[in-house]
């Protein structure tokens, strides 16, 4: 398990990262730090705070350098938002539905960072263009020479597409010129 330390910081908005599903996860600082919030915080995160905004983070960062906010801070309007657990009352789409409002997407591009996993495994990688590749990290480190920044790839998966970003759950991962489907019955 990665050692993790505590870390409060100060840092400007350079854009928000998704999940496969659409929801706001995180953002990415000016800096470089990646910060991950709970993806169910996401709309009250968005509200919160806009691209190019300073926050203030108190938080935890892993083993890789990544932030796991458990409170965010606009600078400039003193709004503040603590990790809390999703209300109890909260609906969930049944188990049937999940993945219901996925399309199939297809990326290539260069790689910026690793995404790791909470347990500090890589699990998928950040483009320079911002577009967010994942797959379970057993699967992930059979890829590790193309888990690299500026490595070139690609993927085919499920994801989503609006205006935070994009992101996909990865069924084929490669090279632009070999990508290898990652699980057998997936169509193409």
């Amino acid at each position: 398990m990665a050692q993790q330390q505590s870390l409060v910081a100060t840092g400007t908005i350079s854009r928000f990262v998704t999940n496969p599903e659409g929801d706001v996860d995180g953002f990415m600082l000016a800096d470089g730090a990646l910060v991950h919030f709970p993806p169910h915080m996401g709309s009250q995160l968005v509200s919160l705070a806009h691209r190019g905004d300073t926050v203030r983070i108190v938080g935890l960062r892993d083993g890789s350098g990544n932030v796991r906010a458990q409170q965010i801070t606009n600078e400039r309007t003193g709004q503040q938002l603590v990790d809390q657990p999703p209300p109890v009352d909260l609906t969930h789409a049944p188990s049937a539905l999940r993945g219901a409002g996925l399309v199939k997407l297809s990326v290539n591009g260069t790689v910026m960072r690793v995404t790791t996993a909470p347990r500090g495994e890589p699990d998928g990688v950040m483009l320079k263009d911002g577009t967010i590749i994942k797959m379970p990290p057993p699967v992930a480190r059979q890829y590790m020479s193309l888990l690299r920044p500026d490595v070139v790839i690609a993927a085919r998966g499920y994801g989503t597409r609006n205006q935070y970003g994009e992101a996909l759950q990865a069924t084929a991962f490669g090279t632009p010129d070999n990508v290898i489907q990652l699980y057998n019955n997936i169509p193409n």
